[in-house]
């Protein structure tokens, strides 16, 4: 096991010292010079930068009360929901851990228990995890030092995911994780994956630097291609059988699920709120027989992320967005208008704007000569939100 400051180039070094010395009097004992090698690499051995991103993430930890989360027991929903498990080690003795994500039931937790407990039991397994790695590179030098994760994507659903709730988690939980657990990530593959895994993953990522997107490897369901790719970093011995492995449980389960947690659906027994819409965030209007409502929205921004959540009173409605260029005129359809069964299952969607378009929301009730239709609807045009993670603090 050799020293992490033996690879280093003699600039590398220099901004070593540099930072140490303007962090000297927030350090505590078990902040090394690996965990310091973390927050530069981080920022590109900018020691001013470093040092900023390291104070700030001291007092993110204060604001979560993260050195205390061990001893906090997360409600039962979450510790059950929260599909993870450590399977072994891989060949420089990093923890391997699996995640099957299609296990993660986002909805009905969040219908359960707050956001901020949400986030709390994930920053608890976030550290476990850390301590794991500090343990390993400890023992196993540097290369030990962090964590390979394989994310099984089979049967993969978006939908829940675009609820407005658990978009806003996930989006909190990939910015937390960027900016306080810096260079942790060996390797990251995203396995069995469907075509609108692609969707999501391309909003997903830009809220993820590049040191992240760099360690991803994303595979489609092509068992032989990812199980070469896992077995070139991970030993047989080490992976349960359901991924190429060698292990199983006592009854012969090659999931391996006596380790891995699988999640698994919430009972809507449990829901605290069977309402889904929070009625403050809605509103409301009428479409008269025969008639339609727009709503016309042109980002500020590249990028920015139209979403939409509604429910219809009793009965269907046609839905869809149009695409208006605004120097040609041009109209294109990115919704194509449709018939949607809102009144049995609120309908929710996101897309990316690429460009200074304007977007019509259409609801198009000319269809029915004889009902109105009332509807609930929240559509946003937002940029991304910085305040996610202060939303979540206060949600109880």
């Amino acid at each position: 096991m050799g020293s992490p400051l033996k690879a280093l180039q003699d600039d590398e070094r220099f901004a070593l010292m540099k930072f140490r010395r303007s962090v000297q009097a927030i350090l505590e004992p078990h902040h090394d010079d690996q965990f310091l090698l973390r927050w530069l690499r981080a920022r590109k051995w900018d020691p001013v930068a470093a040092e900023k991103m390291l104070r700030d993430s001291l007092e993110w930890r204060k604001k979560w009360d993260v050195d205390k989360l061990n001893e906090w027991e997360e409600p039962a929903v979450v510790k059950e929901g929260l599909p993870h498990g450590l399977c072994g080690f891989d060949k420089e003795q990093s923890p391997v851990v699996i995640v099957p994500f299609s296990g993660l039931d986002l909805y009905g937790i969040l219908h359960v228990v707050s956001r901020r407990d949400m986030i709390k039991a994930t920053i608890k397994t976030l550290e476990h995890y850390l301590k794991l790695c500090n343990e390993q590179g400890k023992k196993h030098g540097p290369g030990a030092g962090q964590v390979t994760v394989i994310f099984d994507m089979e049967g993969f659903n978006l939908r829940p995911l675009m609820w407005r709730p658990a978009g806003e988690v996930i989006i909190t939980l990939i910015q937390m994780y960027e900016a306080n657990y810096p260079e942790i990530l060996k390797t990251c593959f995203i396995i069995n994956a469907p075509k609108v895994f692609a969707f999501a993953f391309s909003i997903a990522k830009k809220f993820m630097n590049e040191y992240t997107i760099s360690k991803i490897q994303i595979y489609k369901a092509d068992p032989p291609r990812w199980k070469n790719a896992i077995l070139k970093v991970v030993n047989k011995d080490q992976l349960p059988a359901h991924f190429g492995g060698t292990l199983t449980d006592p009854d012969g389960d090659p999931r391996l699920t006596t380790k891995i947690c699988q999640g698994g659906k919430v009972s809507k027994d449990l829901y605290v709120n069977k309402n889904e819409m929070h009625k403050e965030d809605y509103k409301t209007t009428i479409v008269r027989k025969g008639d339609k409502f727009k709503i016309e929205l042109t980002p500020e921004k590249l990028g920015s992320i139209l979403s939409w959540e509604f429910k219809t009173e009793d009965h269907d409605i046609k839905f869809g967005i149009v695409k208006q260029n605004n120097n040609s005129g041009e109209k294109i359809e990115v919704v194509p208008v449709h018939r949607v069964a809102a009144h049995q299952l609120e309908e929710v969607g996101v897309l990316t704007c690429e460009d200074f378009s304007t977007y019509s929301i259409v609801f198009d009730n000319s269809y029915s000569l004889m009902r109105n239709k009332k509807i609930f609807y929240n559509i946003r045009m937002e940029e991304p939100n910085e305040n996610l993670q202060e939303i979540a603090l206060r949600d109880s």
